[in-house]
């Protein structure tokens, strides 16, 4: 972390003296003349530390101070003051500054309290990061029984001694939030933040407000800084869920922070540096998106240094027992209920189902299905109708039933889903009403 000092001091050889010091111990120190020359520093880059002199011309140091902590209300200030001005310095403290230093000062003693604000900096923006890692559900499960799945938790081994960015591809719901924590958690940068948001709950404003912070009066409401999360995941990864919804705008901004590793707060005129991990995700077809001008080319190549597809739950059949039986176990915790599995019948709604929503629209049926569920095992009468009406049946020789009963239960399960409504059970079954009277009541249609 690159520590910056600014100086502001009229005297021209303690100025040249306070700045070779401060670099000799391997800070990045810049020196002006006056308040004035501060300011404009500060207008232009970040500084964590300013040095004034009490007294100046045209400017003084109180007034410096305020203005200061205006511009950046994070940075720590120190009072250089004559000894018979200890009072001034005192009323500075009350105004915000961290410390003061007498003149003829002890270099010594300037760097130790120098070194002491570096260290409270550092510790400051530790406990922030820790803050956000603490906050994280570090908890992540996956199941992966099916060849496609394995492959991909394989180029997450392959990746985790690197930082590069990595685009998630697949259909809502396959758990593209998912892969990206395990790429986060497996990565050099697991002990950092891993913060995400996705990009098409928010407005433009909102999300550059999200992403990039603002300071203070940059749009109305904003009474104070904010950083934002580019800034806070400094040293960890940034998950944009959904990016594709991006505005061109934004997504020049952000290719600005991948590409120079920094970047502006919104109404900010000073840039900040991070070093950002990006994992981003979308549902959509990203080169279409190209093609119709909705998604940048040169953030598509600079996110999709390694892209990971996951195919959609119907693709991949051999995960779903097992998902089923995880999410059981999973949400059992919660319900109070004792329930051992799934019976057949109903383990083969599961199997022979599409899954348009995937695993969430899984776990949404398995969570309904241990509400309703009164014995010690998930039925086929706990799950959706729609997974019952449009069940392929799978038959063993010992159980294999009359056409006209099979017909009969087809039937029941049609009216059952049209709320008892036979006129419209008949019509989509394409039949009369009195063939579905007879076929209700198990009567042989010739």
């Amino acid at each position: 972390m690159i520590f910056k000092i600014l100086v502001a001091e009229d005297e021209e050889i303690t100025l040249k003296h306070l700045v070779n010091t401060l670099k000799k111990e391997g800070y990045d120190v810049l020196g002006t003349k006056n308040g004035r020359e501060a300011l404009d520093a500060m207008s232009k880059e970040q500084f964590d530390v300013l040095i004034t002199d009490i007294k100046m011309p045209e400017m003084n140091g109180i007034e410096l101070l305020g203005r200061a902590k205006e511009i950046d209300p994070e940075i720590e200030v120190m009072i250089i003051t004559g000894f018979g001005s200890i009072g001034s310095a005192v009323e500075a403290m009350k105004k915000g500054a961290y410390d003061y230093i007498t003149k003829p000062f002890d270099l010594d003693e300037l760097i130790i309290k120098v070194r002491n604000i570096h260290e409270r900096k550092v510790l400051r923006k530790e406990n922030k990061a820790l803050k956000a890692y603490f906050a994280m559900n570090k908890r992540v499960s996956i199941i992966a029984k099916s060849k496609s799945m394995q492959h991909i938790l394989e180029t997450v081994e392959n990746i985790k001694d690197s930082d590069c960015n990595v685009l998630i591809t697949g259909e809502t719901g396959v758990g593209k939030s998912l892969i990206a924590k395990i790429i986060h958690f497996t990565s050099r940068r697991q002990n950092m933040p891993f913060l995400s948001i996705n990009c098409a709950t928010l407005t433009e404003e909102l999300l550059a407000s999200e992403l990039f912070g603002h300071e203070r009066g940059a749009f109305t409401g904003a009474v104070r800084s904010k950083q934002g999360l580019v800034e806070v995941a400094d040293k960890g990864t940034l998950f944009l869920d959904e990016i594709s919804e991006m505005t061109t705008n934004l997504q020049a901004k952000l290719l600005k922070v991948i590409e120079e590793g920094e970047f502006y707060r919104v109404g900010g005129t000073r840039p900040i540096k991070v070093d950002v991990r990006f994992i981003a995700a979308t549902n959509q077809d990203v080169r279409t998106a190209i093609q119709e001008g909705r998604f940048r080319e040169d953030l598509y190549y600079r996110l999709n240094v390694m892209e990971i597809f996951i195919p959609p739950l119907r693709d991949r059949r051999e995960d779903i027992e097992p998902l089923a039986n995880y999410l059981l176990k999973k949400h059992l915790l919660e319900a109070n209920k004792k329930i051992k599995g799934f019976t057949k019948e109903a383990m083969d709604v599961l199997m022979n189902y599409s899954f348009p929503g995937n695993v969430r629209e899984l776990e949404n049926i398995i969570e309904r299905a241990i509400i309703l569920e009164r014995t010690d095992m998930i039925r086929h009468e706990s799950l959706p109708q729609t997974l019952r009406v449009f069940h392929i049946e799978t038959f063993e020789p010992e159980k294999i039933k009359p056409l006209n009963e099979i017909t009969k239960e087809y039937a029941e399960r049609i009216v059952e889903f049209f709320g008892g409504n036979k006129s419209k059970a008949a019509e989509v079954l394409g039949i009369s009403r009195t063939s579905l009277w007879r076929i209700l009541k198990g009567e042989e249609i010739p």
